[in-house]
């Protein structure tokens, strides 16, 4: 009988990348308050909040994430962005490269005001805001690092979508990486994918699955919340991280907090 190797989830050079981030983490923003990090999940006991319009949603929204990423007390403003330019002009005519907005950005303004914004058409796509608001929030985490993430600051965006797993967002990281919806109104109907963020579904799964192993989270908890695509993704991450050992090593790694002079 022949028995054949199943190809990694991830490239080597893939992979290594994820560890050395969760390393970099690690070192400068692990420590207890890592250890005292959880997983957030799309349920009620982690955004229990009675939202009255967008406005109301987003802000509320941002505080609560703000809260479980621990980073309640620091200072930022979030502001919402103008909205998109409608591309459908007529039952069967459509505007290409029509200028869309990010769903976030993250800045410092001229007054040292951290400024994060967020665009209006996702309020009402509660996985995908949270998964903005954790990303730039993640954003501010990572920019106050004395020491630059893996291959450098161009590295900084795909970095910040694995903080952002660090930080506790996966599940809605992983869920929001690649999203098919049916749109429908008054003259037209379809299908729309859109994308966000910098890495694939599939790193997003890996990056989980260390933030998995490293807070010894089980599958079971972790399955009924993710797309159904993405659950054998998730179980052959884990699998592989524990067959490789990884953890132990990520587990060494020692924390050094920043002093201020």
């Amino acid at each position: 009988m022949l028995f054949f190797k199943t190809k990694p989830l991830l490239s080597d050079q893939d992979r290594e990348f994820q560890i050395a981030t969760f390393k970099w983490l690690l070192k400068y923003f692990g420590g207890q308050d890592f250890a005292d990090s959880k997983l957030i999940l799309p349920i009620r006991e982690h955004f229990p909040q009675q939202l009255d319009n967008n406005e109301d949603a987003a802000e509320k929204t941002f505080e609560q994430v703000k809260a479980h990423a621990g980073l309640q007390e620091w200072p930022c403003k979030l502001v919402m962005q103008d909205e998109d330019i409608d591309p459908v002009v007529a039952p069967t005519l459509a505007v290409t490269g029509a200028p869309s907005s990010p769903m976030g950005t993250f800045g410092l303004e001229e007054n040292n005001e951290i400024v994060i914004t967020y665009n209006p058409a996702i309020v009402g796509q509660p996985v995908q805001l949270i998964a903005t608001f954790a990303h730039e929030l993640a954003h501010y985490l990572t920019g106050s690092s004395r020491e630059e993430p893996p291959g450098g600051w161009e590295n900084w965006e795909f970095a910040t979508d694995i903080s952002a797993t660090f930080l506790g967002f996966g599940v809605f990281m992983a869920n929001s990486a690649s999203n098919f919806q049916q749109f429908t109104n008054v003259d037209s109907q379809g299908w729309k994918h859109s994308r966000s963020g910098y890495l694939s579904e599939t790193e997003h799964i890996y990056a989980l699955a260390l933030f998995m192993g490293l807070r010894s989270i089980s599958l079971d908890t972790v399955l009924p919340h993710l797309k159904s695509g993405l659950r054998k993704l998730l179980k052959k991450a884990v699998k592989e991280i524990i067959k490789s050992g990884v953890i132990n090593e990520l587990n060494e790694v020692e924390f050094e907090p920043f002093v201020a002079a």
